[in-house]
């Protein structure tokens, strides 16, 4: 069943639309040739689709379960490869489409070789190539595989299996046929009987999307990851599908909708777009060809909505997602008091950020959108970055709009930052979303700026009114915590009080001032400018944090400017000040230093932890 991030995706939420809508279309008929399956209900309709790594986006009837039918040739076509091998199969089967009805006697003239496996012709051929001389052993070499397809066994439908046995007669015309040719070197019989029950195979719609995600990825079921079939073999089948697998419609079916696909009589289609998905669809109404009308409809429909076609598909990264990490983990550049810090170590896990890479389509904004709900089960705030993601579609674009709208009626606020494909979000997301959740939405190019925004949003939440325009007291700055009142009083007579203007600079790289700033109200930010390149932020204090105390150890120049990033309040302790209340109370001092210590060791550990992050993402 899909999980619950699958259960919130705008993938999910078109498929139901879909669904919804479809199943009010009436047309076609139930096949009736064989007794049995004109007994299946009209109104069946399910539609499915797996991703080749495992998640699934399910609505309507899809574990209800029919007959596998002719879908069964085109998996069967693999065993046959990998019990035979190429050379011999292509004496046997050619892979020409036949643009001809499905049940048509479609043999070369001079060698009696079926055109393609997906005609019955082919089909018989090709059960017969399947190892076993019995009955028995060619149909349980089958059912083992489609077992494996899958991910669950398989039985026959016994009841359907006679239907199809008693009314198979012009099936038993064409194996006798290919018995006459030598493509069947002994009695036909064994070989028909195991066809007309690979045909009875029961399975439902979400077995086939699975069977095609099994195909999608290269023969390795995505959710036992069992081998069903031999990779080598997977482009075969995979391009007798593209060009016969939806009988004399092929052509109309690989121009329109663009996805390999097999068709059965009993209405379910199998759709496989390599590498990235495969589509399962049922409803057992047919068209003329004899394929399912709802069914060729929904792939239509998909196919056009999420970009699908084979030869618009971009090439899929390796890993969409760059990395995830929590503001527990990772941090921006501002360093804060020792009461911010322990509220946001406290909040952090609430705040996810989320790295993507590459293209953005279909299958890898699926990806995006399916990790991001998951990381919004456990966080308030999401931050998204697309600095390594060069471009984006349409498609791509809609579905992160729709997963915005998501999230912010579910009470979430989204962040959007770093990429060249903002601008094109933005555009998006403007049309798709209502004023309520516009209002959730930020986009802040840069990275740093946008975490930060995030942190003091949470900050701002957890904190009093005003609590960052609070004139602090000095005895709240970290670096006096645990000193006594009396040696609070004592450090009181040596500040001298300042005050600086925003973008006004407070401390001057390359300078020996040697003193020590306690930030009372404000903020400030630490620029190193390298000769001859642009200027960076490295680093923004908050109030109740202190400025420049390697000014207290030793008498290098500075090695960063310090700009007032608004109006700050501060006060401040020379050098030569600490150096006289070190020898007249040296208690006080000591006390000092060790929380200048720790102040510095906290830092330290924060930056290894942001290392450790970024290095095993």
């Amino acid at each position: 069943m899909p999980d619950a991030a699958s259960a919130l995706s705008p993938i999910q939420l078109i498929i139901d639309e879909l669904h919804s809508r479809l199943r009010h279309n009436h047309e076609g008929e139930v096949a009736t040739y064989i007794p049995e399956l004109g007994k299946a209900n009209p109104d069946w309709f399910g539609i499915c689709l797996v991703t080749a790594d495992g998640a699934i986006y399910e609505a309507g009837d899809t574990t209800q379960t029919f007959t596998i039918q002719s879908i069964s040739k085109a998996l069967n076509y693999g065993i046959a490869l990998e019990d035979k091998g190429q050379p011999e199969v292509l004496k046997k089967i050619w892979m020409e489409p036949s643009g001809e009805a499905f049940n048509s006697i479609s043999l070369q003239p001079d060698t009696g070789r079926p055109l393609n496996p997906m005609i019955n012709a082919g089909a018989i051929a090709t059960t017969g190539l399947v190892k076993g001389d019995t009955t028995a052993e060619k149909i349980q070499r089958i059912i083992e595989v489609l077992s494996r397809y899958a991910g669950r066994p398989l039985e026959i439908d016994d009841t359907v299996y006679r239907s199809e046995s008693e009314t198979g007669h012009r099936n038993r015309a064409i194996g006798h046929m290919l018995r006459n040719f030598d493509i069947l070197t002994t009695d036909p019989t064994p070989t028909l009987e195991a066809y007309f029950m690979q045909c009875s195979v029961l399975v439902h719609c979400r077995d086939l999307a699975v069977m095609a995600a099994t195909l999608a990825n290269g023969g390795v079921n995505p959710l036992t990851l069992q081998r069903a079939v031999t990779g080598d073999y997977v482009e075969n089948i995979l391009s007798v599908m593209a060009s016969c697998g939806m009988y004399d419609a092929a052509g109309a079916w690989i121009y329109q909708v663009g996805i390999p696909a097999k068709s059965g009589v009993a209405g379910g289609i199998l759709a496989v777009l390599p590498g990235q998905l495969g589509i399962g669809v049922f409803s057992p109404r047919l068209d003329a060809q004899g394929n399912s009308v709802r069914g060729i409809a929904a792939c239509r429909e998909l196919s056009q909505k999420f970009n699908l076609h084979l030869f618009n598909a971009a090439h899929q990264a390796l890993s969409v997602i760059r990395s995830v990490s929590s503001s527990a983990e990772v941090g921006s550049k501002r360093i804060r008091s020792a009461g911010e810090q322990a509220m946001l170590q406290k909040q952090g896990p609430r705040i996810r950020h989320l790295h993507f890479q590459g293209e953005l389509q279909f299958t890898t904004a699926e990806r995006v959108v399916r990790e991001t709900l998951r990381e919004a089960q456990q966080a308030d705030h999401l931050l998204l970055s697309f600095k390594n993601v060069p471009a984006i579609d349409h498609v791509a674009a809609d579905l992160l709009a729709r997963l915005a709208t998501t999230l912010t009626t579910g009470g979430k606020t989204l962040t959007l930052t770093s990429g060249p494909i903002l601008g094109k979000l933005e555009q998006a997301f403007k049309a798709a979303l209502s004023d309520q959740s516009w209002s959730r939405v930020e986009f802040i190019p840069d990275y740093e700026l946008a975490l930060e925004t995030i942190e003091n949003r949470v900050v701002a939440h957890c904190s009093r009114p005003g609590w960052n325009t609070r004139l602090l007291d000095p005895e709240e700055c970290e670096l006096f915590a645990g000193l006594t009142a009396e040696a609070r009083h004592i450090l009181r007579g040596l500040f001298k009080h300042h005050v600086f203007a925003a973008d006004e600079r407070i401390i001057e790289a390359g300078s020996t001032d040697r003193i020590l700033y306690f930030i009372l109200r404000g903020s400030a930010d630490v620029w190193i400018e390298p000769p001859g390149k642009p200027r960076f932020r490295v680093a923004t204090f908050s109030a109740g944090t202190a400025l420049g105390e390697l000014a207290l150890i030793d008498a290098s120049p500075r090695s960063a400017s310090v700009v007032a990033h608004s109006a700050v309040d501060c006060v401040a302790l020379s050098a030569a000040d600490f150096e006289s209340l070190e020898k007249e109370h040296p208690a006080i001092g000591a006390g000092i230093l060790r929380n200048l210590a720790m102040i510095l060791a906290r830092r330290l550990r924060k930056a290894n932890i942001e290392i450790t992050a970024a290095h095993s993402s």
